[in-house]
């Protein structure tokens, strides 16, 4: 199964191919959010690179969630456009978190995927690694980072990943043995992580319709409109003073 992978959904910009097990062409660049002017032409280039076309893939997978807003909605509306003009295409989003822990298959047993998403505040996943199938034993979550790591089972290694590993490694787990960071090279966000999750499990294909994000919590916009929406019954009514 030829598939594309990409990813936008943090700070860097990642397409790659993969066919099965084998990782034909990948490119990440660190952008700082300017996925929009990149990201298409990332991909045209690598299947030039590869002497491929876009009805030559078998599947196109994104990054699903968490991560940043705006960069979730153009991986996303990238993927709907390329299939949606090859309907023959099978298309997938697959958990930002899920496939950082796939960025750190190597290492055999838990994995903690942990990205910043506001201060004190993380997006965290918990992944059982084994013979590079990755197994969820919580669901994704976004949570108090320091009610999370305080409490985090520690009686076998334990393998942080993410944008925030090396700051959490640092403030709970200092000299901890058995709390290991992943490599520098897939800390990040990978597409080819996206391209093995899918791989894993083709099952997870959806209608390119059916393709949306998962921000674990709402958004600036939902929260302007969920504040904007006060019913009258909470307005006290205006008080006159006889003069």
């Amino acid at each position: 199964m030829l598939t594309l992978g990409i990813d936008t959904s943090g700070k860097v910009a990642s397409a790659a191919l993969m066919s099965e097990g084998r990782l034909l062409a990948e490119k990440t660049l660190y952008t700082k959010l300017t996925h929009s002017q990149i990201i298409l032409p990332m991909v045209q280039e690598l299947l030039s690179d590869c002497g491929l076309e876009l009805k030559g893939l078998d599947a196109v997978v994104c990054a699903a969630g968490p991560g940043s807003y705006t960069g979730l909605r153009i991986g996303i509306a990238a993927v709907k456009g390329i299939v949606m003009g090859a309907p023959n295409l099978k298309c997938a989003a697959v958990s930002t978190l899920e496939a950082l822990a796939y960025g750190a298959a190597g290492f055999q047993g838990r994995i903690v995927p942990v990205m910043y998403a506001r201060p004190q505040i993380v997006y965290v996943g918990c992944y059982e690694s084994k013979a590079g199938s990755m197994t969820p034993l919580a669901e994704d979550k976004v949570i108090n980072e320091a009610e999370y790591f305080t409490s985090l089972d520690l009686s076998r290694p334990v393998m942080l990943t993410g944008d925030r590993c090396l700051e959490i490694k640092q403030l709970y787990f200092s000299g901890n043995d058995n709390v290991l960071t992943a490599p520098a090279a897939n800390r990040l966000q990978r597409a080819s992580s996206l391209c093995a999750a899918f791989i894993a499990d083709p099952a997870r294909a959806v209608p390119p319709a059916a393709l949306e994000a998962s921000y674990l919590q709402a958004t600036k916009a939902e929260k302007d409109k969920a504040h904007s929406h006060i019913s009258e019954k909470d307005v006290p009514p205006p008080s006159f003073v006889d003069k």
